[in-house]
């Protein structure tokens, strides 16, 4: 899985992040990364990034950027 490995996000990446209150339903948000918040280079449950708006959360999916069409 590429959202636990901390060396496949990078600041500015397009991501969908499950937030702690969202853990149960599953709930992604989706947002650009403004902070990479762990520490160890893998975690099992995904790397915990803060999006641009503020939101924190464990990395779900790492998104294509958008196109500009």
């Amino acid at each position: 899985m590429t959202n636990t490995v901390r060396k496949n996000i990078k600041i500015g990446a397009h991501v969908s992040v499950v937030e702690k209150h969202n853990q149960r339903s599953g709930k992604l948000t989706e947002g650009y990364v403004s902070r990479i918040l762990t520490n160890s280079a893998r975690h099992p449950w995904g790397i915990k990034v803060m999006l641009t708006s503020g939101k924190v959360g464990r990395v779900a999916k790492i998104l294509l950027p958008k196109s500009k069409e």
